[in-house]
């Protein structure tokens, strides 16, 4: 394991904190590793019956485009993994689960993030009656699909998200 010499953080942000770390790897070379850091983030598959999944559209600013995805979203301080399911499926799609199971997890960029997502399928999604505010940075637009075409919509290059791709493996 490499030996931590110092640690420093050039820049705090909103959704993440870059660190840059002198280390001293196991072989003797001394260097830099920098390191976006993140919260943990729940990935969504809700599933309104065996055969069809919820998908939403909405706009990227970093790459500039309208997506098509699962929900996903980070956790908040103190909050589990199967808590932030449960909020993001309301606040992104309208609807809460009666089932929350874990699918797995994974680090979609391990080279330089330390973000771990953590996948579920959602069952039994029902309307709690009253509405939950979107992110100020989301504009989501929901839409039921068949599992088959979600799975074509990959394979045609609609679905671009790595996450999204991933998650209907999954199920």
């Amino acid at each position: 394991m490499p030996t931590v010499r110092s640690s420093r953080s050039p820049f705090t942000g909103r959704i993440f904190t870059i660190g840059v770390d002198r280390v001293v790897m196991p072989h003797g070379r001394e260097m830099d590793i920098e390191v976006v850091r993140h919260a943990a983030s729940a990935v969504l598959v809700p599933m309104p019956d065996a055969g069809r999944v919820v998908l939403i559209r909405q706009y990227r600013y970093p790459v500039d485009r309208w997506l098509w995805e699962l929900p996903a979203g980070t956790l908040d301080p103190g909050e589990s993994p199967e808590e932030a399911a449960r909020r993001e499926c309301h606040e992104e799609i309208g609807l809460v689960p009666t089932n929350v199971t874990r699918l797995g997890s994974f680090f979609p960029t391990p080279g330089y993030c330390d973000e771990e997502m953590v996948f579920f399928k959602l069952t039994g999604l029902h309307d709690p009656g009253h509405e939950a505010e979107q992110d100020p940075d989301e504009q989501i637009e929901p839409k039921v699909v068949s599992l088959d075409e979600a799975r074509a919509m990959v394979r045609r290059g609609e679905i671009v998200d790595m996450k999204t791709a991933l998650a209907l493996t999954l199920v």
